[in-house]
Order: C-alpha cells, then sequence, then structure tokens
C-alpha cells in the first residue's frame, strides 16, 4: 500500500523519452514505482492529465526574500520544487555587521527589488556564508532552495572598501576569498557567481564588486570549487564582449573540471553575435564543462505608470506627481492638460539605456489580457503610428491609461533583435545550453519573468504559431534533469524510483500565464510585478502536496539544500 498513487496521467518523466500513460506512486517522499503500481493509501485521478518532475529553476534571487516568505513566489505557483539564488554576483553573505546597508543597496540597485521591503524584511542572523545557511535552515518554505556565494558580498567581506569600490586584489585577499568559498561549499554552498556587466549597478551607480577582477582573482577562486570537487562558477558577462571573454571561461571549466556557466542573450546592438558564441562552444572540448544559459523568451521590460519604466518616466509633470498616492496620481492622468503637457514637454536627462528603452518605439508593444510575447512587428506602436497618423507618445499615453490606469506595454530589451524567437528555438536545441534567467524574485519593477516555466509549456509546445515548436518531452527535460544535473542535485529532476517525489499535475490545454499584475504584498509595503499560472492541478514537493488547482495547501516541506546530492544520499 503505497502513500500517494497518481493514477493514469501521461507521464513525461523528464528524461526527454517520449511520454506514455501510465501510474505513478510514492512513499516517504520518494517516488516509489512508475508504470503499473499497486493500490494507494490515497489515490488520485490523472487521466487526460500531465505528469512531471517538478520544475528546477536554476536562476533565481530569492536572496532576501527567503528570510521573510515560505512561498517564494512567484515561482511556486508555476511547478517549482527547487529553485537556485546567489545568481550575478549579489547577495547577503558573508555580511559583516556594517555592510547590510551596502549588501542592501547593491541588490536594489542590480535586481530592482524595493530596498525598503529588504530593510524591513530581513532578519539579519548571519556574518558568515555557513551561518547563513544555518539561518535559512531553520524555516520551511514550499519548494526547496540552494544557494551560492556572491562575488560582491565577497569582495566587500574580505577587502571592505577597496573590494566595494573594484580596486584589485592582492595575492592575500584572493587567498582568503578562495579560503571563505572552500568554507561555504564544505557547508553546502551550490556554487560561485560573479558579475562583469556594465548593466549591474548599486543603487548609487556604482559597479558590482568583481566586474574588473583580474585573471588571478577569477581563477583563483575557482581554485576553491577545484580544490572542493563541487560547485558550479556563475557568470554575468557584459554582452558583447562575451566572445572574447569565452576562452578564458573555457580554460577556467578545464583547469578546475567544475561547470562554468554563463548567461548568453542577444541585443540589438550586435545581434548575431550569439551565432559567434555558439560557434565558439562547438570547438570547446567534449570534456570541459563550460554551458551557456539561456532565457526562454525576451527579457521584456514592462512598462507602467506603477512600475520602474515608461516613455514619460523622465518627464518633469510625471517627475512631480510620481510619489502621489496611486488615486490621485490616475485622477490627474485623466486630465486632458496634464496628458497635453506630458505629450509636449521635454524629459529630463537620460542615460544612453534609458533612451533606449523610453523611446525606442518600434520595439514597444500592447500587452493585453492574453500576453504575446512573439509579437508582429506590425503591431509595434511605431507600425501603428504610421498607420493611424497619431503619434507614437500618444498611443503609449493611451495605452498605459486602459484598464484604469493598469494597461502594460511589452518592451522586448533583449532576445528580440529580429522580430521573432527562431533565436531561441535554435539556442534550447543546443547542447551547450541550459535553461535559465527567469530572475524569479527579481527586477520587481520592470521585468516579470518568474513564470518562465510555465510559459516555456505552454508557448514553446503548443501555442507558438509565428515559427517551430519544441517537443513536449525536450522542453520538460530542460527544466527537469538538465537543470538539476548542472547543480548535482542527482536526486530530483526524473520521475523513476528513488527520485524525490517532486511532481506536478497539469491540465495542459488549460494551462495558461494571465497578463502581470502590480502588487504591493512585499514588506514596507514594497511593489512588484507577479504573474499567476492556470492549469496547475497539484504541485507535490518531496510527497507532500504543496498546491491544489493554485491554492496553497498551507504545508511546507521545502528546505535549504546543502550541496550536491544522488538518488542513493
Amino acid at each position: 500500500m503505497h502513500d500517494v498513487v497518481i493514477r493514469g496521467g501521461t507521464i513525461v518523466d523528464g528524461t526527454g523519452k517520449p511520454a506514455f500513460t501510465g501510474d505513478l506512486a510514492f512513499d516517504g517522499g520518494r517516488i516509489a514505482a512508475v508504470g503499473a503500481v499497486g493500490r494507494g493509501r490515497r489515490e488520485i485521478d490523472a487521466a487526460g492529465l500531465l505528469v512531471t518532475p517538478g520544475f528546477v529553476d536554476l536562476h533565481t534571487h530569492y536572496d532576501a526574500q527567503a528570510t521573510w516568505d515560505p512561498m517564494l513566489s512567484p515561482s511556486s505557483w508555476h511547478g517549482v520544487t527547487t529553485a537556485v539564488m546567489g545568481n550575478c554576483g549579489v547577495g547577503f553573505a558573508p555580511a559583516a555587521p556594517d555592510r547590510h546597508p551596502w549588501l542592501i543597496g547593491l541588490m536594489e540597485g542590480v535586481e530592482d527589488i524595493p530596498g525598503a521591503a529588504m530593510t524591513e524584511g530581513i532578519t539579519w542572523e548571519w556574518e558568515s556564508f555557513p551561518e547563513y545557511l544555518d539561518a535559512l535552515a531553520r524555516r520551511s518554505f514550499a519548494i526547496d532552495l540552494g544557494t551560492q556565494v556572491p562575488h560582491g558580498a565577497l569582495r566587500a567581506y574580505v577587502m571592505g572598501d577597496r573590494g566595494a569600490a573594484n580596486q584589485p586584489a592582492t595575492p592575500d585577499d584572493i587567498a582568503q576569498m578562495a579560503a571563505l568559498v572552500h568554507e561555504a561549499l564544505d557547508a553546502g554552498a551550490l556554487g560561485f557567481s560573479t558579475s562583469r556587466t556594465s548593466l549591474h549597478r548599486s543603487i548609487d551607480g556604482e559597479l558590482v564588486p568583481g566586474t574588473f577582477a583580474t585573471r588571478d582573482e577569477l581563477f583563483g577562486i575557482g581554485a576553491a570549487l577545484a580544490a572542493a570537487g563541487k560547485g558550479v562558477y556563475q557568470l554575468a558577462c557584459e554582452h558583447g564582449m562575451v566572445p572574447s571573454e569565452l576562452p578564458w571561461m573555457a580554460e577556467l571549466a578545464a583547469e578546475i573540471q567544475r561547470p562554468v556557466s554563463f548567461n548568453l542573450s542577444q541585443f540589438d546592438f550586435a545581434p548575431d553575435l550569439w551565432k559567434r558564441v555558439l560557434t565558439l562552444l562547438q570547438e570547446v572540448p567534449a570534456h570541459v564543462p563550460l554551458v551557456a544559459q539561456v532565457a526562454g523568451r525576451p527579457i521584456g521590460v514592462l512598462m507602467n505608470w506603477r512600475i520602474t519604466a515608461h516613455p514619460f518616466a523622465r518627464h518633469p509633470t510625471f517627475l512631480a506627481m510620481k510619489d502621489q498616492p496611486w488615486d490621485e496620481q490616475l485622477a490627474a492622468l485623466r486630465r486632458p492638460d496634464v496628458r497635453a503637457r506630458l505629450l509636449t514637454e521635454k524629459p529630463g536627462a537620460l542615460t544612453p539605456f534609458e533612451q533606449f528603452v523610453a523611446q525606442s518605439f518600434h520595439k514597444m508593444y500592447r500587452l493585453g489580457a492574453v500576453p504575446d510575447y512573439e509579437p508582429d512587428p506590425a503591431t509595434s506602436l511605431a507600425a501603428e503610428a504610421k498607420r493611424t497618423g497619431q503619434s507614437a507618445l500618444e498611443l503609449a499615453y493611451d495605452a498605459m491609461m486602459a484598464d484604469d490606469g493598469r494597461g502594460l506595454l511589452y518592451f522586448p530589451l533583449f532576445n528580440y533583435s529580429d522580430g521573432n524567437l527562431d533565436l531561441l528555438e535554435q539556442l534550447h536545441q543546443h547542447p551547450r545550453t541550459r535553461m535559465g534567467l527567469s530572475d524569479g524574485g527579481a527586477h520587481c519593477g520592470a521585468i516579470c519573468d518568474g513564470g518562465m516555466p510555465s510559459f516555456m509549456l505552454q508557448f514553446w509546445t503548443r501555442d507558438r504559431s509565428r515559427g517551430g515548436r519544441l517537443g513536449i518531452e525536450h522542453v520538460i527535460r530542460r527544466q527537469t534533469s538538465e537543470t538539476a544535473a548542472l547543480y548535482g542535485l542527482g536526486d530530483r529532476g526524473v520521475l523513476a524510483p528513488g527520485y524525490l517525489a517532486d511532481v506536478n499535475l497539469i491540465d495542459y490545454d488549460r494551462l495558461f500565464c494571465p497578463t502581470p499584475q502590480v502588487v504591493y504584498d512585499l514588506p514596507a509595503g514594497g511593489r512588484r510585478l507577479v504573474q499567476q499560472a492556470e492549469g496547475y492541478v497539484a504541485t507535490f514537493k518531496s510527497g507532500v502536496q504543496t498546491f491544489d488547482r493554485g491554492a496553497p495547501t498551507g504545508l511546507l516541506p521545502g528546505r535549504v539544500l546543502r550541496g550536491a546530492r544522488s538518488v542513493t544520499g
């Protein structure tokens, strides 16, 4: 008699093998049998439902949220049962007591998480990285959570102001950082992360510590992973520099024999560079564990009056009202004289990046009740303006005023230079890429991609109409066994005896991600964008049902992960 038996579902087991109809049983938090199984104390009729492993999201930023939110939403809403945080060189351990505000400012600037929410929400119970893991271990979650050692926090802890200011590390600094990374890996860290992109800056505009780290520093820290025999080395590179950085990354991966994972996206200023990167990756010897981490859709900026970016964000009239209560703002925005002023006045000083985002109307689209993440360029605001004779700025204003000022514009920042997603179709079939970059928990006022796992299944296997699709078995494998394996989490991501009973039951025909919403549910009333999911009938974490038809059950079986693991322990 099994604890739970799921009967007659369409099983997609996470290995890439063809789906089949069968039963699944689990006992004591692990899968006991697959195929034809005996009776269960609880039996669930899964006829007509997909049965998949829980999703493993390897690129999130719940480093602060994990200290106050046991649900780790929105990831847990989207079938994720394991998440990895501590990416891109930012996080909160190690942390000297006098560095707390600085670390919050670093995370706020890089990942657009409200500083006030983190200031109110984080209860600092640690200084060292092992103590951070201990603090997380005293909590329970809806999902399992692993983390990495962030270069920014590490540098500031070892080097103080010199590290924060990106000054060169001395041999002694490097030795101390390597020792702390080794200590963290032994305590259960899943890896080390760093950032080398100019897009990543603190709230004060300073580049993330480690942006200019020398070869000695990068390889010296990497040697700690080699000595420990565990961990992933994760990097956020400057987009245009990936081809020139790839040789040393490949050399590092070969030298330390640990996975090196770097972010890869298409960007408009060199739209074919990703092809060059794939060519270079094909030249890397097979035994070298170097992979590119890619997103499942455009990394898109959402625009609305109440969030970070929109075409009027730097206009004097808007700046004068943006801190007023929303009801007062909305009343003002409805006035013809305010509209006329906003449409005619010039914005304040814009950085080149801000100008690109705020004024590139050929890449700006309405995001309706059924979000289209592969919009036809003929529907852009620029194209609409040409057809109607209205200005694109007028169209943007009116689009954001829709639905009582809740209307959203969509600006596909990365992965949309060609006006379609054909490049992602290719990237997700390349053996040197891995699914990632959802940024769950981050970019609260601009980007809402934490629902990427649901989108992958809905869009790429079922709904895409402007190009080829991907097989359902492939897409499930991409975000279960493949992502789990990269971080050595060999006890999950597959529906087979001995593996964790991390399981999703999905009504595939009903699977849908509605339009993101702006909510104010963070500590201190902090704002964030969230996207729900429809079609999840049940989610189990380690055999415990955490969601029932999209609603949390209140049970929290998730724990902090400590290092790699296998089916046998």
